[in-house]
């Protein structure tokens, strides 16, 4: 299988690239592709990042990177989600919430929440894995945004969230401290904060410590709207003080949301975060940050001022390696909707086929299946490409080039009783079980055929077909993409049936590639 994508040079232009590097300067966002609440850690000369995953498989991402700029994607902390009977089914908004990443004694931690069912920590001695199965370190619903400390005095800490759609109360920040192996909670809660009057909404804190100063990292005012506030005590229970750090002001960077401070060999702070984009997701910046008088400015400001605003262009990190300059396994960029099952996708010579599911439910459209198979939208404009052979053996079976949100739109093909018809499909109100439009493009088309999706600025796609793979047919109307629950828009194929059957039929995804 072909993919065409160095991770994460992407789609900029290589003119894009080369200045950067002739300037020493980087330009934001630094990942625009949907990777929500980051969180990230320096261990030696590199940093690695994880982020929320929500209801797709695999979870918890881990990227890495040498100058905080330049990201590869190297895999995964969860191959599956937990409890795992759950999540055989489409469970969108569900699953990994914002985890944090730390290294403690040789060892990675990855704390995440799962708000339905608590607080889960996975741990690897390698980066790369393996993980460990996830323990729970405290059950309950509506706890969310774990992050730990162990303290100089031995002593160890968590600090969450709460979800007001599960545990009924939201915008307080919690402290419980930890046992010696920091996998269970051994403390009732201790209230450090209220945000309801001047914070609403706080949620995702970050656990530091420096100079004799607990300080917690927390985003507040919503996602769309939100400011960066820092909290600060010299007891780890508080009383804390408070201060906004981080606003939009004149900027476009709205939010500025949730995100992870680290520091360069050279003692440089800096600050990773997510705007929200819609459509395009919750893409990834990064800002300067300084101290003064023991308290963090993030991004551009003037002098004596304390609240930073988001930078667009900005010099690159002193004393980093060169940039990662790999390409990514394609397999890495592939996510399933739920947990999937062994058979729905096999290699057989080097080609990945994938076997038509079974609808199980009653719903008139794709929204619940969990035999998607996606990955981010890569940038503002591209162009992804897939080339597929379609074998399919019962009436009904489909197969198509999809994007994916709350509304969607595929083209693909159809077995019917005269033959295979090339279909452009719509489907407006998915979540709300939103009826398919169907439109035919084509009658008794070959099994073998390339699907063509370009997405423009504004999230405007567009759907083409080719029997060559060089002439393009246009096929069907524009389609405005809309994002997912808490996610943005995904683009990907699918196999399905209408009926039950003991030999289903398949697709072949001969290529792909993004451009």
């Amino acid at each position: 299988m072909l993919h065409r994508i160095l991770f994460f040079g992407l789609l900029f232009s290589s003119v894009v690239s080369a200045q950067k590097a002739k300037q020493n300067t980087y330009t934001n966002p630094i990942l625009p592709l949907d990777y929500s609440d980051p969180d990230a850690i320096r261990v030696g000369d590199a940093y690695y990042m994880t982020a929320s995953s929500f209801n797709h498989v695999p979870g918890l991402p881990i990227l890495k990177s040498y100058d905080l700029v330049h990201w590869q994607l190297i895999g995964h902390a969860l191959s599956v989600l937990t409890p795992q009977d759950q999540f055989n089914s489409v469970r969108h908004g569900g699953g990994v919430w914002a985890p944090s990443i730390r290294y403690h004694n040789n060892q990675f931690y990855i704390y995440y929440p799962d708000p339905d069912f608590g607080i889960y920590v996975v741990t690897s001695k390698n980066i790369e894995g393996p993980w460990s199965t996830p323990v729970l370190v405290e059950a309950g619903k509506g706890l969310i945004d774990p992050c730990p400390l162990w303290d100089t005095d031995g002593k160890n800490y968590l600090v969450h969230a709460y979800a007001g759609s599960r545990a009924g109360i939201k915008s307080i920040l919690v402290i419980k401290e930890l046992d010696k192996t920091a996998t269970n909670v051994i403390g009732k809660p201790t209230l450090i904060y209220d945000g309801h009057e001047i914070d609403p909404t706080i949620e995702g804190p970050k656990f530091y410590k420096r100079n004799g100063w607990y300080y917690i990292f927390a985003p507040a005012g919503g996602v769309a709207t939100g400011w960066q506030t820092v909290l600060r005590s010299k007891n780890v229970y508080g009383p804390y003080e408070r201060r906004v750090v981080m606003e939009q002001g004149t900027t476009s960077v709205n939010g500025p949301h949730q995100g992870a401070w680290v520091e360069t060999p050279t003692g440089e702070s800096w600050f990773l975060h997510f705007q929200d984009k819609e459509a395009y997701g919750r893409i990834v910046h990064l800002q300067p940050m300084v101290w003064k008088n023991d308290w963090p400015i993030i991004g551009a400001h003037s002098s004596g001022a304390t609240i930073g605003n988001p930078v667009t262009t900005y010099a690159l990190p002193v004393g980093t390696k060169a940039q990662l300059t790999e390409t990514v396994h394609p397999s890495l960029l592939w996510q399933w909707q739920a947990n999937p099952m062994p058979h729905w996708k096999m290699n057989l010579n080097g080609v990945d086929r994938f076997y038509a599911v079974t609808k199980q439910d009653s719903t008139q459209n794709l929204w619940n299946a969990p035999n998607l198979y996606m990955q981010k939208i890569p940038a503002d404009s591209f162009v992804f490409r897939v080339q597929l052979n379609f074998k399919p053996n019962q009436l009904g079976e489909k197969t198509g080039l999809i994007l994916f949100g709350l509304d969607y739109a595929y083209l693909g093909l159809e077995k019917t009783v005269n033959g295979n018809q090339l279909i452009y499909v719509r489907c407006l109100g998915a979540e709300k079980n939103g009826k398919e439009q169907k439109q035919v493009i084509a009658d008794r088309v070959s099994g073998n055929i390339y699907l063509n999706l370009t997405v423009k600025a504004g999230a405007i796609a567009s759907f083409a077909y080719s029997t060559d793979g060089k002439l393009y047919t246009s096929a069907g109307e524009k389609f405005v993409a809309k994002p997912g629950k808490w996610v943005g828009a995904k683009m990907g194929l699918f196999c399905s049936g209408e009926r039950t059957t003991n030999d289903a039929g398949f697709v072949e995804m001969i290529s792909s590639s993004v451009n």
